[in-house]
C-alpha cells in the first residue's frame, strides 16, 4: 500500500469516527431519513433501530432455533420459568445491544464508502479494505443473531419449541 493510500485510509478514519460521533448525538432520530445517499431511508431505519430486513434469522428460525424477543411473546404460552425468562430476555438484550452498534458501523463503513468515491480519494487496495469490512460487519452481525437463536434453543424443551412454533405459526 503506497503512502497516499494510507493517507487516504487514516483520514476516512477520522471522519467515519466523526461522523459515528456526530450521529449518536442527532437530537432529532426519529424520523430516521438516511443522511447517506447510498442507503434508502428504509435500510436507514433499519440499521439504527436495530431492525433485521434482511432475514438474516431465516437459516436458524427455519430449522426450529427461534429468535429470543419472539419467544419471549408467548413466554406464558410457551410456559416459560422464571429462570429461562430471564436468560431469554438477557439474550434478546445483548442481541438488541448489538444490532445497534453494528448498524452504526455498518453506516459508518457506507459513509466512508461514499466519501472517498465522491472526493475521488480512492485506489484499489482502499476499496477493497472498505468493501471487505462491509463484508465482515454483515457477518459479524448474521453472527450474533444467529448465536442469539442457538442460546434461545438451547434453554427450550423440545414441547416448548413446538408450542411456540404452533402459536408462532398461527399469528
Amino acid at each position: 500500500m503506497t503512502v497516499t493510500s494510507k493517507k487516504i485510509i487514516l483520514l476516512c478514519t477520522v471522519f467515519a469516527f466523526y461522523c459515528s460521533a456526530k450521529a449518536q448525538t442527532a437530537p432529532d432520530s426519529s424520523t430516521k431519513h438516511s443522511p447517506l445517499k447510498t442507503i434508502s431511508d428504509a435500510q436507514y431505519k433499519a440499521l439504527i433501530n436495530g431492525d433485521d430486513i434482511s432475514g438474516m434469522s431465516l437459516a436458524a428460525e427455519l430449522n426450529h432455533y427461534p429468535l429470543p424477543e419472539k419467544v419471549l411473546k408467548y413466554k406464558f404460552e410457551v410456559d416459560l420459568s422464571p429462570i429461562q425468562v430471564s436468560k431469554i430476555t438477557a439474550i434478546a438484550k445483548e442481541l438488541h445491544r448489538k444490532k445497534l452498534e453494528m448498524g452504526l458501523i455498518i453506516i459508518n463503513n457506507e459513509r466512508t464508502l461514499d466519501s472517498v468515491f465522491h472526493y475521488h480519494r480512492l485506489d484499489n487496495g482502499s476499496l477493497i479494505f472498505y468493501a471487505n469490512r462491509y463484508g465482515l460487519y454483515q457477518g459479524e452481525l448474521r453472527n450474533a443473531i444467529l448465536q442469539a437463536c442457538l442460546a434461545t434453543r438451547g434453554l427450550l424443551s423440545e414441547q416448548q419449541i413446538k408450542r411456540f412454533e404452533a402459536l408462532h405459526k398461527a399469528n
